[in-house]
This record gives C-alpha cells, structure tokens and sequence, in this order.
C-alpha cells in the first residue's frame, strides 16, 4: 500500500465542474490543464461549487496519465493525470513507476 507525507494542505472552490481525487488542480479551481501549474492534488472527489481539499507539498499520491518511470519530472494531462514532463509546468517528480494509466504513484512536491 502507498501512502503520502502531507506537509501543506489547503482547499479551493471546485469552479466548473466536479473534481476527481488524485488528480492534479490547477490555480482556478479546475481540473488542470495540459503542462499548466497546479495548486495542488485533490484529496478527494468534489462536486461543483463544493470545497475540494488540497496537498500542495510533501510525498503525494497521484494518478498517472500513461507509463511513467520511477525518479523523472511530472506535469499534468489535459485530464489532471500525471505524465512524464515534455513541455510546460512540473508539477511534481515521481518516486514510483506506472505501467498503465489509472496507476497510483507517489510523487515529491
């Protein structure tokens, strides 16, 4: 089992639409886009208008776009999912591998 070292939390409005627990969220209370910033990763999932709770740093689970390896930089899809940097943002840096979309992996922030 994974588990994540919280050392910032913080929480946001979930702005257009519902938000998905460990997914990344961008500064608007959306998902995050492709290579854009994000706030943080949401904590669990959140109806529209609610208040989505936040990691912002520490060791942070996250779910991964596609195949990732272990100990690269990270930056968001167009769904809020991790995947291996190529342009924009990082957002995190990966402690674990991912085989398939949809893994759970740790991430340093």
């Amino acid at each position: 089992m994974k588990t994540q070292i919280i050392t910032g939390t913080c929480s946001i409005t979930a702005k257009t639409a519902d938000l998905v627990q460990q997914r990344f969220v961008g500064y608007d209370g959306a998902k995050c886009a492709a290579g854009a910033a994000a706030l943080g990763i949401c904590d669990a999932d959140t109806a529209v208008g609610a208040q989505a709770p936040l990691n912002f740093s520490g060791i942070l689970l996250v779910e991964a776009g596609g195949v990732i390896a272990a100990d690269v930089d990270v930056d968001s899809d167009a769904d809020g999912r991790a995947v291996t940097h190529a342009a924009g943002v990082v957002n995190g840096h990966t402690l674990d591998a991912a085989t398939a979309a949809g893994e759970i992996i740790r991430v340093r922030r």
